[in-house]
């Protein structure tokens, strides 16, 4: 995550204040590293704390932070603060940490230029004995909150959420008869769509519905309808046409068929595609409206567009999108949109709930948002053990794994409000 262009910092208050806006929860446990380019503010690296014992500064540990600020190759200086409870900072438990951490950060040309130790009800300067100011125990923590620089954050549009954890933000409330009606064409369209996974015809069909909804932005209005979320939520459960949504999603349609021929598509198949039947206005399933008589629709689609004829080096391949490594700078207005079509897929339960929280922790670890990915890949695998995508994805997130596009300032992912 990279700074706003520009900010007001007159202190060590308005830095920290800034930390919860850069993540987006306060945290807790945790360790903190900002990278300094001169005078400006730069990447936010957020890392648990280790344990607060003879063993808080392992050389594993050591080397992370430092590869993980290397990535900023402008960074001249960091700044560090260590989020823990009052009686850690009154005990100095995390003294070694940072006495470790600057010869570290010095031998990698970003040398610590301050740090600070942030409880629950104070904070204080890590290296201050001057009582006079930096009083024992602490500063009022509250002064980080009134800080000016939090205020203009707000003033911005940004906000400070709840910290990630195994239980998601509340889901979107639907009514008993659209989860029913949903879970009902999850049924009918997985019957439907089971004899046409190899068909590239419907493969088309696929991107073609997703499409239309990704053009429509995060901010446009969201109109559950049972047909078209239950055919969109059974496309979830192919694989090969859940990782093309999330190709489409970062790297456009054209990365997304050129993977086409990976997918094993059977040119004999000749089925014809079928996608939900675009209803109008006055038919749109709303939450706790009655559904039509005629529910579930299908209908029979002729595809026109034309497979890929063959792999252009210059259209992003599935890995390295997976990765982060290319196009150079994603399509983040689609991968927002995604992000909350996803939620609301999720909300009825069901058999697609393992899907849409693992394409939701890919795209928070594409933002850089490792606890926020974590948070989802859990509660996919408490949904359904074993699945395979959230395992992969998680063991990205537990190796430390940064996302490429994360990595670069030119490239990262910025909170609405920036």
């Amino acid at each position: 995550m990279t700074a706003p262009e520009k900010l007001t910092v007159s202190g060590p208050a308005d830095i920290l204040g800034f930390i919860p806006h850069a993540l987006g929860y306060w945290p807790a446990g945790s360790l903190v590293a900002m990278t300094m380019h001169g005078s400006r503010l730069g990447a936010t690296l957020r890392l648990d704390l280790p344990a607060p014992d003879g063993t808080s500064a392992p050389v594993q540990y050591l080397n992370a932070v430092r590869g993980y600020l290397e990535a900023d190759t402008e960074a001249d200086g960091t700044l560090l603060a260590v989020f823990t409870g009052d009686s850690h900072l009154a005990a100095g438990s995390y003294d070694r940490l940072l006495a470790a951490l600057g010869p570290v950060l010095d031998g990698a040309g970003m040398p610590v230029r301050e740090a600070w130790y942030v409880g629950d009800t104070v904070w204080r300067d890590a290296w201050c004995m001057d009582p006079g100011c930096c009083p024992v125990p602490g500063r009022p923590l509250q002064e980080i909150r009134d800080s000016a620089l939090n205020a203009e954050m707000v003033y911005r549009g940004s906000s400070v959420g709840p910290a990630p954890g195994r239980q998601d933000a509340p889901a979107p409330l639907v009514s008993a008869l659209y989860r029913a009606a949903v879970l009902e064409a999850d049924a009918e369209w997985e019957r439907v769509l089971a004899p046409r996974r190899s068909s590239a015809a419907q493969f088309r069909a696929v991107l073609d519905t997703w499409e239309v909804l990704l053009a429509g932005g995060a901010a446009a209005p969201w109109l559950p309808d049972a047909d078209r979320d239950g055919f969109l939520r059974a496309s979830l459960l192919v694989p090969a046409w859940r990782d093309a949504v999330l190709i489409m999603c970062a790297a456009g349609r054209v990365a997304a068929e050129d993977g086409a021929a990976f997918h094993g598509f059977d040119p004999g198949l000749t089925l014809e595609p079928v996608r939900p039947q675009a209803p109008d206005a006055a038919e749109h399933c709303h939450a706790g409206e009655g559904l039509k008589d005629d529910f579930p629709r299908l209908r029979l689609v002729a595809s026109t567009a034309a497979g890929p004829a063959g792999r252009s080096r210059a259209v992003p391949g599935y890995g390295g999108v997976l990765m982060g490594t290319e196009p150079a700078v994603p399509d983040w207005a689609s991968m927002e949109a995604l992000d909350r079509i996803l939620t609301e897929l999720a909300a009825p339960g069901g058999g697609a709930v393992a899907a849409a929280l693992t394409c939701r922790g890919w795209i928070e670890w594409c933002r850089g948002r490792g606890s926020y990915a974590a948070a989802h890949l859990h509660r996919a695998l408490e949904t359904e053990p074993g699945y395979r995508l959230a395992e992969l994805f998680l063991e990205l997130v537990g190796r430390g794994t940064l996302c490429g596009w994360a990595a670069r300032k030119d490239a990262a992912w910025q909170r609405p409000g920036r």
